[in-house]
């Protein structure tokens, strides 16, 4: 009986039993040659230095070291041609040219994009974004304010990546820009329907750039007077209306019955995964920018929400779902408001870090951004 085993090169398992040879690509040998192989074994074999094989264990059998002219020498030298005609020398695998990972912007891909914490104070807003256990953070911000004749302009957005941090940085440079083009060109009873182009808008150029994840985003538009309030996914807008937190967006996840009821409709399934309910079993909000993979389902439209901002508006929370997952609607207004009004020593900022601090310590491993603004400066 005669056995073989071939085992690969491979990285992961690389046996040192003499058992285990490299496969050789070989022609069959002149019967000269054979013969002599054969014979040379049939002496090893009954010399008294061999011990026998033992019947239980096959693989015990000690093969001798074929003669430097056999075939199955392990010898560098070459074999002459009355014993191979033709050997395959195994060629060395062609050099691979790996391109270099860039980012969907043209910039070369750092090993950890924005590894730090980010913070901004300006015109009437803080904001303070803390990395989670991630090796890169994933959420960002924008913030601008213009003067517009004798009123104030501005527009703020927090927007919480996921898969990456493209979709969110490409949001962040992009979104206040189509927003608005988009109000300038409508009647001002179209809002609504502008800042749903808006982020329609944002969302198709950026699938163009044909790179994975995807961002939920809540934003802020200030206005003549309006405070115009939109979000896609599970960041959440909550103001301070004398004290009391009202929460000006609705989260849009698949535990939602209408959010449920759009994505089955559309011949997608949500099912429970580890005790959160996620779409296709593996997304956890049902609405953003980008995640080209499940875009039948997951919508970029807005839902808008417009106020007219009064003296009893004090301030407004954006914050990614680190900080809401954590910390409830009014407990957030009451950290914030002692600063937001002047009455503590702490600075809005420091209310910022206050309530990412306090999400930290009850558990949360998650990126968490807060932007705390003070609605008095655009009455």
């Amino acid at each position: 009986m005669s056995c073989s085993v071939a085992v690969c090169n491979s990285p992961v398992f690389s046996p040192s039993s003499s058992l285990f040879c490299t496969k050789t690509s070989i022609i069959s040998p002149s019967p000269e040659a054979l013969n002599s192989s054969l014979t040379h074994l049939k002496t090893s074999s009954s010399s008294p230095a061999s011990p026998s094989p033992s019947p239980s264990s096959p693989f015990r059998i000690r093969l001798q070291k074929p003669p430097s002219g056999s075939l199955l020498s392990s010898s560098n030298s070459v074999p002459s041609s009355s014993s191979v005609s033709t050997i395959l020398k195994r060629k060395r695998p062609a050099r691979l040219d790996i391109p270099v990972a860039t980012t969907s912007f043209g910039v070369p891909a750092t090993p950890c994009e924005v590894a730090r914490d980010l913070e901004r104070e300006g015109d009437g807003y803080s904001v303070y974004c803390k990395r989670g256990r991630r090796e890169a953070m994933e959420d960002r911000f924008s913030a601008s304010v213009e003067l517009q004749g004798d009123s104030k302009q501005a527009f703020f957005g927090v927007f919480d990546g996921h898969g990456g941090a493209k979709a969110a940085e490409f949001a962040a440079q992009k979104l206040e820009k189509n927003i608005i083009d988009e109000v300038g060109r409508r009647d001002v009873s179209k809002v609504k329907e502008a800042v749903k182009e808006g982020y329609m808008k944002t969302d198709a150029e950026f699938l163009k750039e044909d790179v994975s994840g995807g961002t939920c985003c809540v934003t802020a538009l200030i206005q003549n007077g309006n405070l115009i309030v939109s979000n896609a996914g599970d960041c959440r807008a909550v103001m301070s209306r004398g004290g009391v937190a009202e929460p000006l967006t609705s989260d849009h996840r698949p535990s939602r019955e209408d959010e449920r009821n759009r994505i089955q409709s559309s011949g997608g399934y949500v099912d429970l995964c580890r005790g959160v309910w996620r779409i296709q079993g593996c997304l956890a909000v049902s609405r953003g920018i980008g995640d080209q993979h499940l875009k039948q389902w997951v919508i970029s439209e807005p839902e808008t929400n417009i106020i007219g901002i009064e003296s009893g508006c004090e301030f407004l929370i954006l914050a990614s779902d680190g900080l809401w997952d954590k910390v409830s609607n009014q407990e957030a207004v009451d950290i914030a408001r002692p600063s937001c009004l002047g009455i503590s020593k702490q600075n809005a900022l420091g209310a910022c870090k206050q309530l990412v601090d306090l999400s930290v310590s009850r558990g949360s491993s998650d990126d968490v951004s807060v932007m705390l603004i003070q609605l008095g400066s655009y009455i």
